[in-house]
């Protein structure tokens, strides 16, 4: 792992440059709200934004995403995909952000391969960006991640002093750093590496005993039939914001858009498990009817069917759900009430 400082002015400067080859994708605030969105200017990021709004898997799995245009006039169907996705610099991603993209990763990378996660995962360069505080609903470290954790990362910035800690963690952050040498440096590398030591201290230290989920996962092997999920379920709204503002939450639907008679596009758009019609079959049978059973699959799906399923969390403690939800269903407090229930 090579290790650079670059100051704040240079970082302006290497995002100015990113973002007039179009590559950038970056942090934005607009009326309250921070998204990640491509920018045409550097001037558009923002660098202190807490967590985003919507976490940045919107960029592997978009909102709305065309699969592909179907044609058929000629009288037999002509199927275009879209055209490959355009390298990209994925900047300002926060750890457990990054984790969230990890934890996706064999979701659409399993038997049946996902082309269009895949090809804009290896056409993305993630450079992630330490926290420099610990929210009120951060639980990171719960989960194995941390603020300054640079895991799953490509390249690492870590604010110290007056520019940024640079840990170089793979081959795609390499040729990014290589590209803008000259913006980077040496001197003063032991100070900055002794500030981002500090700072994980610091941070580390607010997160130590926020929520304890060990043996969560062995104890709800035995309660899918727990009455604690009906009494859990009369507080949901089932609004879905906690899924659509998950960075692991994954449900899509497929629709066709039609166009011209004999043309249209199919396109993926996220759904939600806490939708009653989600899991509504054709034959009319629904196996999630009401909702307790959607959300006893929701916090069994973060808290031990993804764990069965890749060997991962199906949650990284971002926090989001905690902090949006209009009913404070806090999953921190279900750990606590798994853990406690007989």
């Amino acid at each position: 792992m090579a290790e650079k400082v670059i100051g704040a002015a240079e970082l302006t400067r290497l995002l100015q440059a990113s973002a007039e080859k179009g590559l950038l994708v970056a942090p934005v605030a607009e009326e309250g709200i921070v998204t990640y969105r491509r920018v045409g200017s550097a001037e558009e990021v923002s660098l202190d934004f807490g967590l985003a709004t919507v976490p940045p898997k919107e960029h592997f799995l978009p909102q709305t995403e065309e699969l592909y245009r179907y044609d058929r006039t000629s009288g037999r169907a002509v199927v275009t995909p879209p055209l490959p996705p355009a390298p990209a610099v994925l900047f300002g991603v926060r750890p457990c952000d990054v984790r969230g993209v990890l934890a996706l990763d064999p979701v659409f990378e399993g038997r049946f391969g996902d082309a269009y996660w895949r090809q804009k995962r290896e056409a993305t360069t993630i450079v992630a960006l330490s926290c420099t505080q610990v929210r009120p609903e951060c639980f990171c470290a719960a989960f194995g991640g941390g603020p300054t954790d640079g895991m799953g990362a490509d390249l690492l910035l870590t604010a110290v002093g007056d520019g940024y800690y640079a840990e170089v963690l793979s081959d795609k952050g390499r040729a990014l750093a290589e590209e803008y040498a000259a913006l980077f440096r040496e001197d003063g590398l032991e100070e900055a590496r002794k500030g981002k030591e500090a700072l994980a201290a610091r941070l580390g230290a607010e997160l130590a005993s926020r929520v304890d989920p060990g043996g969560v996962y062995e104890k709800l092997g035995g309660m899918f039939s727990h009455p604690y999920w009906e009494a859990l379920a009369r507080k949901c709204l089932g609004c879905g914001i906690c899924t659509f503002l998950c960075p692991t939450c994954h449900c899509f639907d497929i629709v066709d858009e039609p166009g011209a008679p004999g043309t249209g596009k199919r396109l993926r758009c996220w759904d939600s498990c806490m939708f009653t019609e989600f899991t509504l079959h054709t034959s009319g049978h629904n196996p999630r009817p009401g909702k307790k059973e959607r959300v006893r699959n929701r916090f069994m799906h973060k808290l031990r069917y993804h764990r069965d399923r890749y060997g991962l969390d199906g949650c990284v403690g971002c926090g989001r759900c905690v902090a949006k939800c209009p009913v404070n269903l806090d999953i921190r407090r279900v750990i606590t009430d798994v853990k406690e229930v007989r």
